[in-house]
């Protein structure tokens, strides 16, 4: 378990966020157009999970943004927002912000992408959606960043996880 902060209420996590050096865990998420999204589809290519509560939030919606800019950027790397949102709010935002570098994905039907990446909040007022976090997973399938973000009502760190990355910023 993991404690995280939502204004200064302290919230769980079910397990703990992978470590590094550690083989990601196997995910299956939903796409916004509804097909499936599996870590199997980035074999060999950098994947930056960017993992929030809800597009709904503006911190939320900032971070997928921020993530679209900087991906544009990147060679062999992926990034993948990952939320609860349904795939059609996913869709919407999209199109309404212009976001076409980043990979938007639901975990909606894959409760277990939660736990096995230590992310599903399990009590606090957001209990059953995923707290904020970044993992990057390396080529080979390996967690080479982990950023589990204290306060959910926080953006990511964005200049480690771009350091880690190698990434101009």
């Amino acid at each position: 378990m993991e404690t995280v902060y939502l204004n200064g209420l302290e919230c769980h996590t079910y397990g703990k966020l992978p470590a590094v050096g550690e083989a990601a865990p196997a995910f299956h998420l939903t796409g916004a157009d509804l097909g499936d999204i599996t870590c199997e589809q980035f074999a060999g290519k950098r994947v930056v999970l960017n993992i929030f509560p809800s597009l709904d939030t503006e911190v939320c919606a900032r971070s997928v943004r921020r993530f679209n800019e900087e991906a544009a950027k990147m060679n062999d790397t992926v990034v993948i927002c990952v939320s609860m949102d349904l795939p059609f709010a996913m869709g919407r935002f999209c199109t309404a912000n212009d976001i076409k570098d980043v990979i938007v994905a639901s975990a909606f039907r894959s409760p277990m992408f939660g736990q096995k990446y230590g992310v599903q909040l399990v009590d606090g007022p957001l209990a059953g959606l995923l707290t904020r976090a970044v993992i990057i997973i390396d080529n080979d399938g390996k967690v080479m960043f982990r950023d589990l973000v204290e306060d959910i009502t926080r953006e990511p760190d964005y200049d480690a996880a771009l350091a880690v990355l190698g990434a101009k910023h």
